[in-house]
């Protein structure tokens, strides 16, 4: 069974649309606050390129006005389905940018599971970009982490474990990185909900997810100051193996 789907999701954020534009259709943009590893070659037709977990997702430049509009459409997959991306940007007085975003395509298999993932993740998302825009203005990422845990139905588990591993209380708003290896620097929780916990920290941008199928994810945007890949690479490893 397959099904048509659309979301849209509208946010101001705090930077200009040339800003905005960086952070949405460069690979060193999209990297500091998206998943996986991406690259576009600039211009409609142009391919592009997700990288997530080994696996790797192509697609076709559909929409290219720098400072307005992008949008590009996923290889369709053997059952048929695709996704479609578009990105509208509209500035506005002060250096700030509406942008107004649309994610639409085909879903097949439990498409039901995947729209509810896509409905709430998407929107969440967004708010990434605006942490990114906000705290870390003209700067990208030195590198991006996706690592995944054992699936986890237990979904008071996974949160516990989340606060836990920046000291958080209820609610959470202030505490600490706490996972070993890691800078233990203060963190702000930028968001907390539906299974995502995002924070930021002097040099990073961490996004904890319990999302589709169970799955348990850690992001880890970090930028200059951090501590290396391998080092940071080997710490969510090593907590994701302990807790999951």
């Amino acid at each position: 069974m397959s099904y048509e789907f659309e979301v849209r999701e509208e946010i101001v954020l705090p930077a200009t649309t040339e800003e905005v534009w960086e952070a949405i259709a460069t690979g060193p943009g999209v990297d500091s606050w998206f998943m996986g590893a991406n690259d576009f070659e600039p211009g409609v037709g142009g391919a592009g390129r997700q990288t997530v977990a080994g696996f790797t997702t192509h697609a076709t430049v559909t929409g290219w006005d720098p400072g307005e509009r992008l949008a590009f459409t996923t290889d369709e997959a053997a059952d048929g389905s695709f996704m479609a991306f578009e990105y509208l940007l509209e500035g506005r007085a002060g250096g700030s940018t509406v942008l107004r975003f649309v994610h639409s395509g085909l879903l097949t298999g439990d498409w039901e599971d995947q729209y509810d993932a896509l409905s709430v993740g998407d929107g969440l998302y967004l708010r990434k970009l605006h942490a990114y825009l906000t705290h870390f203005p003209g700067r990208v990422a030195d590198y991006a982490l996706f690592e995944i845990g054992r699936p986890t139905p237990d979904a008071a588990k996974v949160w516990a474990a989340f606060l836990d591993a920046f000291s958080l209380g209820q609610p959470p708003e202030k505490g600490r990185v706490s996972i070993p290896g890691l800078n233990p620097d203060d963190a702000q929780v930028v968001f907390a909900e539906s299974g995502f916990l995002c924070v930021v920290t002097a040099t990073s941008l961490i996004t904890l997810v319990h999302g589709y199928r169970d799955a348990v994810v850690a992001e880890h945007h970090a930028f200059p100051g951090e501590v290396a890949r391998p080092r940071a690479e080997s710490a969510w490893r090593a907590w994701l193996g302990e807790n999951f």
